[in-house]
């Protein structure tokens, strides 16, 4: 019964949980500001085009890109340019879509992610996930329809950016674990900026909008500061652990979604957010308890055929 697989179900590091947490955190900041920026008359495009810029010059300066060449060696460009496409469609479309939909239901859409994650990981990337996380990764998604239930019952524009952005995000993060075996971090980092930052430049005289005061420059900068951070730690983890294994801790990043959207634009969460959050929370917590029973098991080092069997239960 010993799995045929070298790649079968591992436990996920610490680590890998502690930066995908810290990114979630980072993602939440930069949603917040560029609902922000957005909604008070700033086109999106060039929102999406100043966030990249930036993002590759912070990459520019912390890789020392004078004299780094690992930053510009890449084994295949053609995929380092796609991941980048997928990652402008995944910003593009979220900040399309935070113009009319609350921060909370546009993250709770984006969230749907993990399922589409881990479904895919399996044929795609050889990992597969025992059944105990797909029950829990299945009540984290009850969690978000129970979010964004009100939403649905008036499915408009913005819900299908929402869709587009959670899938384009989908396919980015696979190919960000297919990738980083095989590239360098700074390359990872510094194409998927690059690539947004050329498509989008022919159409800059037509999208840009010049920022009315220092705040807004502020904000408008510190887009791709978070952006890029948050993107560097996202790479790091999936260095160090499977998809599958980190695909329930983004769904932290509600919480945060939540707040901001209160603090910022008087979005009060409902019973149903309320609900919602808890649910995903519990299966949070359920997750953590598996993590360590798997770290328990592996530090013990069971029989091969038993531990094979025990990670698919």
């Amino acid at each position: 019964m010993a799995s045929d697989s070298p790649r079968s179900e591992q436990a996920t590091p610490v680590a890998a949980i502690l930066l995908i947490l810290a990114s979630g955190i980072l993602f939440s900041f930069l949603d917040a500001g560029a609902k922000w920026l957005v909604l008070s008359g700033m086109s999106a495009s060039f929102v999406v085009w100043v966030r990249f810029a930036v993002h590759v010059v912070l990459v520019l300066i912390l890789f020392q890109g004078w004299r780094n060449r690992e930053m510009y060696r890449v084994r295949s460009l053609p995929l380092q340019v796609l991941r980048g496409v997928f990652l402008f469609g995944s910003t593009i479309f979220n900040f399309l879509a935070l113009l009319t939909l609350p921060l909370a239901d546009a993250m709770a859409i984006y969230f749907l992610a993990p399922m589409v994650i881990t479904a895919l990981a399996g044929p795609l990337l050889g990992e597969w996930a025992g059944w105990r996380r797909w029950v829990a990764i299945g009540v984290g998604f009850v969690g978000m329809v129970v979010v964004i239930r009100p939403g649905f019952g008036t499915f408009g524009l913005g819900h299908t950016y929402a869709l587009l952005s959670m899938l384009s995000y989908s396919l980015y993060v696979l190919m960000t674990r297919r990738m980083a075996a095989t590239e360098t971090s700074a390359s990872l980092i510094f194409y998927s900026a690059l690539a947004p930052v050329v498509f989008m430049s022919p159409a800059l005289p037509l999208a840009g909008s010049v920022p009315p005061d220092l705040l807004h420059w502020a904000v408008l900068i510190s887009l791709g500061f978070f952006g890029g951070l948050g993107h560097w730690l996202i790479i790091h983890a999936y260095k160090r652990a499977q998809v599958s294994g980190l695909a329930p801790y983004p769904y932290a990043q509600i919480i945060w979604a939540t707040l901001w959207g209160y603090l910022l634009f008087g979005d009060i969460p409902d019973r149903y957010t309320v609900v919602g959050a808890a649910i995903i929370v519990a299966s949070g917590l359920y997750i953590v308890h598996r993590e360590r029973k798997l770290r328990l098991a592996s530090v013990t080092e069971p029989n091969s055929e038993s531990s094979d069997l025990a990670k698919k239960l």
